[in-house]
C-alpha cells in the first residue's frame, strides 16, 4: 500500500534535493547581507541545518517573513532564526534569532541556495549519448542518456546536458549552462550560466511565409537565436530564430513556461515574460520590461525600458518607457479602471 498522504511534505527532501551545511548564524548573515538580532532568551542555536516555512520550521532551521499578513505565524514559530525586515524585528519570539535586512526575500533566496545548491556537473558521459567526432566538449561537461550533440557543436566547461536533449549542428553553448531533458536547440549561440528547462525549443523556423498565386510559400529563416549570459527559459517555451537578423534575448532575462517568442524579436536585459505570453516577430523590448501572463504583443512594436504589461493584455502599439498598461487594446492602468467603473455605472442605470 502506498504511504503517500495528504500531509504537507517538508521542504528540501533529500531524495530530490542536494543539501549542504550545517552553517552557523554568522555565515548565514554574511551570505544574506543581514544583521544578527540574537534570541532574547540567549538560547538560539549556533548551527542550522536547513530552511522551512514559519509554521513548520524547527529550532535548527531558518525561516523568513516578508509580508505583514503572516505576523501571527511569526509569533508562534519554532524556527531557530528568521529572516525579516527591521519593521518586524521587535516581533521575534524570545527563542528565535533574527537576520534583519531590507530585502528579506532576496536574503531568503541566498540562504536557501546555500543549503540547497544546484547540482554540479559530474563530468560523466552516458554511453547511449551520441556525440559528433568534431564536437568540442569542454572540461567537466555532463551528457545524459540518449542526448545528441551535432557536428561542430561547442560546449563550455561545467555544463550539464540532460537526457534526450538535442543540440544541432554548430550550436555554441557557454560554460556552466543547464540544458534540460528533451530540449532541442538549433541555429543558436548561447552564453554562460544559461538554463533551458525541459522541452524548450530554441532556433526553429520563424513563422514566415509569402502568399503566391498557388498558396503560401515559406520564406527562408536565415538568422540565429542569441541568448546572453544568465538567461533562463522555462519548460516548453519556444524561441524562433530570426529571418534576416538574429532573435536576441538580453542578459539575465527570465522567461516562464509555455511562452512563445517570434522571429527577430529583441528582448533587453533582465526582462520578465510570464507563462502563456506571446511576443510576435520583430517586436523590441527595452531593459527590465515585465510581460504578465497571457499577454499578447503584435509584431513590429517597441516596448520601452521598465514598462509593465498586465495579464491578458493585448498590445497593439508602442508602449513608453516606464508605462503600466492593461486591457485589450492596451491602455494605461488608470484609464482602464476608469472605463470599468463607468461601464458599471451605466449597467446599473440600465438595470433600474
Amino acid at each position: 500500500m502506498s504511504d503517500i498522504s495528504a500531509n504537507e511534505s517538508r521542504p528540501g527532501d533529500s531524495r530530490f534535493f542536494q543539501r549542504s551545511g550545517p552553517f552557523g548564524l554568522e555565515r548565514l548573515a554574511e551570505v544574506s547581507g543581514s544583521t544578527i538580532a540574537p534570541a532574547a532568551s540567549g538560547k538560539g542555536l549556533s548551527e542550522f541545518r536547513g530552511v522551512a516555512p514559519l509554521h513548520v520550521a524547527g529550532p535548527d532551521e531558518v525561516s523568513f517573513l516578508d509580508n505583514r499578513r503572516y505576523l501571527p505565524l511569526l509569533a508562534e514559530t519554532k524556527a531557530g532564526a528568521v529572516i525579516l525586515s527591521p519593521a518586524f524585528s521587535d516581533k521575534l519570539p524570545p527563542d528565535t534569532a533574527g537576520l534583519v535586512c531590507k530585502a528579506p526575500y532576496l536574503a531568503w533566496a541566498r540562504v536557501a541556495t546555500l543549503f540547497h545548491p544546484a547540482p554540479a556537473s559530474t563530468g560523466a558521459r552516458h554511453p547511449t549519448a551520441w556525440i559528433a567526432d568534431d564536437a568540442e566538449i569542454g572540461e567537466n561537461v555532463e551528457i545524459g542518456p540518449f542526448a545528441v550533440i551535432g557536428s561542430g557543436v561547442r560546449i563550455g566547461r561545467d555544463t550539464i546536458v540532460a537526457s534526450h536533449a538535442s543540440i544541432g549542428q554548430s550550436v555554441e553553448i557557454g560554460a556552466r549552462c543547464r540544458i534540460g531533458a528533451h530540449a532541442a536547440i538549433s541555429h543558436a549561440r548561447i552564453g554562460d550560466r544559461v538554463t533551458l528547462y525541459p522541452g524548450v525549443r530554441i532556433g526553429q523556423d520563424g513563422f514566415g511565409f509569402a502568399v503566391g498565386p498557388e498558396g503560401f510559400e515559406t520564406v527562408p529563416q536565415l538568422g540565429l537565436v542569441v541568448l546572453e549570459d544568465g538567461v533562463e527559459i522555462g519548460a516548453n517555451s519556444t524561441i524562433d530564430r530570426g529571418s534576416m537578423r538574429d532573435t536576441f534575448i538580453g542578459a539575465g532575462t527570465r522567461i516562464d513556461n509555455l511562452v512563445q517568442i517570434g522571429h527577430n524579436a529583441r528582448l533587453g536585459r533582465c526582462c520578465i515574460v510570464v507563462s502563456q505570453a506571446g511576443i510576435s516577430g520583430s517586436t523590441e523590448l527595452g531593459d527590465f520590461v515585465t510581460i504578465a501572463a497571457q499577454a499578447g504583443l503584435i509584431g513590429h512594436i517597441k516596448i520601452g525600458s521598465k514598462a509593465r504589461i498586465g495579464a491578458q493584455c493585448g498590445v497593439m502599439s508602442d508602449v513608453d518607457a516606464g508605462a503600466d498598461v492593461i486591457g485589450s487594446p492596451a491602455m494605461p492602468f488608470r484609464e482602464f479602471f476608469r472605463n470599468v467603473a463607468t461601464l458599471r455605472k451605466l449597467s446599473r442605470k440600465s438595470g433600474d
